[in-house]
């Protein structure tokens, strides 16, 4: 049974109240409070105080300091107004009852709300991210298409120049092959003229010799026109071909764009989070960027009872890599030694989160994270919350008969507290 602490003393003002509760030599912790709109518990085993208080405060704004064997409340009213007394007066079992379990169920309400709170503001910055980045891709790409564009129109040009070159040279061998040949068939024309004058009947000689000279010129001729008709020799020239950059080897029309840009996008994620803390990590040994050797450290501190230790080393583990279920799960053992009990509860349903599909490989592993949140829970006097991760755990293992134990103490526990209220 519980020792009820009555010794309290307070006073007020039209907007807060202040109560100091003495502790009677017993250690508090955060978690041994709990606050609600109108109902305030402080468990310290085997002590216990409970109030329903006389009106609603604002339990986001109030405060509670530990020191020198008391607890200071500073109570902020909803509305201000001088109060009759600090609780209700004459509260039955069933009320009691009542504002207790609507005050856990309004605690766990807003605790559910700033969850999803921050999911949505987690949501809401990875949307920006990728907003951002698909806009520095686009930004990228339309540059690279300029460049491309400039190119395109740079060698369009230089081929344009070099098609004029080549008509101009054309041009130039043509005129210049006409003047020779002209010069040659004009002597040929004026000898012919002279050998006509000298004689009209020519004998055998000059006719052979004529039959000789007229054979010579025609070839001539006929070799001056075979030249003319040969094509100009091409002149040299230099074509620049530039080739797209790529980051895999495969064609670009072999690609799949979109499959590509996504696995960059994860690579990229994955180096920014990697190289977030750089500078905090260029001192570390190669050894100690390891997350499997920092999982073992901790591992090999926990068992030596270096509780504080095994924990700075799972969380550098962590933050070197976050999808590793093991890490939370032995982090979460940690912090129930540490009586860190909410972050206990954190690094268990994380485990769990990380834990999916549920496979048989995995069932040790999501079994210890059921036990760990629900010892957590117990630990926090949620006893309902703890026998349902008891009970999954069950579900899991059936036969383990050390779960079964534990999970009838908490049903004891439950009706012992509903029969003592």
């Amino acid at each position: 049974m519980p020792v009820w602490l009555r010794e309290h003393s307070w006073r007020q003002t039209l907007t807060a109240v202040y109560l100091s509760l003495p502790l009677r030599g017993a250690r508090a912790t955060p978690s041994s409070i709990f606050c609600g709109e109108q109902y305030l518990k402080v468990s310290i085993p085997p002590f216990l105080f409970e109030a329903i208080l006389y009106a609603p405060i604002d339990d986001t704004n109030s405060t509670a300091k530990i020191g020198n064997g008391n607890i200071f409340f500073t109570l902020y009213k909803k509305e201000p107004a001088m109060w009759d007394s600090l609780t209700l007066a004459n509260t039955d079992k069933e009320k009691l009852q009542y504002l207790r379990e609507n005050a856990v169920l309004k605690v766990q309400e807003k605790a559910r709300e700033e969850t999803e709170a921050r999911k949505i503001t987690k949501q809401e910055h990875k949307k920006y991210a990728l907003e951002a980045t698909m806009k520095l891709e686009e930004a990228e790409r339309k540059r690279i298409e300029h460049l491309k564009e400039k190119e395109r129109q740079k060698v369009v040009e230089e081929l344009e120049l070099w098609k004029n070159q080549q008509k101009d040279g054309d041009k130039y061998k043509s005129v210049q092959k006409k003047g020779e040949l002209y010069q040659e068939i004009e002597p040929l024309k004026g000898r012919k003229n002279e050998k006509m004058n000298q004689t009209r009947i020519p004998n055998e000689g000059t006719s052979k010799t004529r039959l000789k000279s007229t054979k010579g010129s025609c070839s001539i001729f006929s070799q001056n026109l075979k030249e003319e008709q040969l094509p100009a020799p091409r002149a040299a020239a230099t074509i620049k071909v530039n080739f797209t950059p790529r980051v895999f080897p495969t064609a670009l029309r072999e690609s799949r764009v979109a499959e590509e840009e996504e696995w960059l996008h994860k690579q990229a994620e994955a180096r920014r989070i990697i190289n977030s803390d750089l500078s905090e990590l260029e001192d570390l040994k190669e050894e100690e960027k390891n997350p499997d050797w920092l999982k073992d450290k901790g591992n090999k501190m926990f068992a030596m009872g270096d509780y504080l230790g095994a924990v700075n080393a799972y969380n550098l583990a962590v933050r070197l890599n976050n999808s590793l279920p093991l890490l939370y799960l032995n982090r979460a053992a940690c912090h129930l030694k540490l009586r860190n009990l909410h972050k206990a509860i954190e690094d268990s349903s994380k485990a769990l989160e990380l834990l999916t599909p549920p496979v048989p490989d995995n069932e040790n592993a999501r079994v210890k994270a059921h036990v760990r949140r629900g010892t957590a829970f117990c630990q926090l006097e949620l006893y309902t919350e703890g026998l349902q991760d008891y009970e999954a755990a069950l579900k899991i293992d059936p036969k383990n008969k050390n779960i079964e134990k534990d999970a009838e103490k908490i049903r004891h526990l439950i009706q012992g507290t509903m029969q003592s209220s």
